[in-house]
């Protein structure tokens, strides 16, 4: 039963981190006139910014835990999960659209699971054969849906080519944040999910510093102060939402979660970043999106399935979190 909780609760932390990961794909469809540079440097300044400022009254308890080799593991961690994904992500926005995006990201799962399934105490792949070939089932619903729509924003084939293949960028770069993530969390009990979160966030901060002038100040295009309203507005929204809260869930899930289980849960940060794009539509789903869904969300119960039944295997890779 113990373990039992331990996966409910690394669910709903999944969940949750999805919810807030959600708007990432939002974000730049909304402020589709700025740059992905502009984009992933305001993100990150700010979420750099909330972090310090939330970590300074622990940083003393903190501070000995944190050597060299951490800070070195924190900076590549955060070039990984956030920089450059999100560069590649809001690049791939602009150029093939949200829905071509969300198709190539929703292989998230199936890559982190795949990678996973070679960690020590890992359910076998074999036992994750169907729930995996449903979440691709889904994927490539979501993709049959696409190709039968007009090319977005009059972009050419290249222009979609070179998105695709941005998405496909941030794609390789999650899939190695997630693993290695989740090891560094192993390794360091005694650092709070929370905790590990807002120092992720301080090491982003001062990556992002690198951002600031060639996104801001060289061959800036010009923006009303409205506009410029909007993208502080927006940029902030998605700081706190998806980096700060929606990171920190995930450190959570992470350290509940056996990996096999943990890349299951990225498919609802697919999920969600549909259901908001219809709701900025004004639609409901098409039929193949409909069976998209369905496919996805019984991809994510059969996987839990599967660990349930395996309970000494998902067990050894359940780290419990730390106070």
């Amino acid at each position: 039963m113990k373990m039992d909780r331990a996966i409910l609760a690394g669910m709903g932390y999944g969940v949750l981190a999805g919810a807030f990961w959600g708007t990432v794909f939002l974000g730049p469809r909304v402020l589709h006139a700025f740059s992905p540079m502009q984009l992933s440097a305001s993100r990150y300044l700010l979420y750099g910014l909330i972090s310090v400022v939330l970590i300074l009254p622990r940083w003393r308890a903190l501070a000995p835990k944190v050597g060299r080799t951490e800070a070195l593991a924190l900076l590549r961690l955060s070039l990984l999960g956030n920089i450059v994904y999100y560069v590649f992500v809001a690049s791939a926005v602009h150029l093939a659209g949200v829905a071509a995006t969300s198709l190539i990201i929703g292989l998230l799962p199936m890559a982190v699971t795949l990678v996973g399934s070679r960690e020590q105490g890992a359910v076998p792949l074999r036992a994750l054969v169907l729930p995996l070939a449903l979440g691709a089932i889904g994927v490539s619903l979501i993709g049959i849906d696409l190709l039968g729509r007009p090319v977005e924003g009059g972009l050419t084939t290249a222009q979609r080519l070179l998105g695709l293949a941005c998405a496909a960028g941030a794609l390789v770069s999650w899939t190695l944040y997630a693993v290695l993530n989740s090891r560094w969390l192993t390794r360091l009990p005694s650092v709070s999910a929370h905790d590990w979160s807002l120092l992720t966030g301080v090491a982003t901060g001062t990556l992002a510093l690198g951002l600031a002038a060639p996104a801001f100040l060289w061959g800036g295009v010009p923006h009303a102060p409205g506009d410029w309203a909007l993208f502080w507005g927006v940029s902030g929204g998605v700081a706190i939402g998806a980096s700060v809260l929606g990171n920190a869930f995930w450190n959570r899930a992470s350290r509940l979660l056996p990996l096999t289980l943990t890349g299951q849960m990225i498919l609802f940060e697919t999920l969600f970043a549909l259901l908001y794009g219809f709701l900025w539509d004004g639609r409901w789903p098409t039929l193949m999106e409909g069976l998209a869904i369905l496919a996805l969300v019984a991809s994510v119960a059969l996987c839990v399935g599967r660990h349930h039944r395996q309970p000494q295997a998902a067990s050894e890779a359940v780290t419990p979190e730390a106070a």
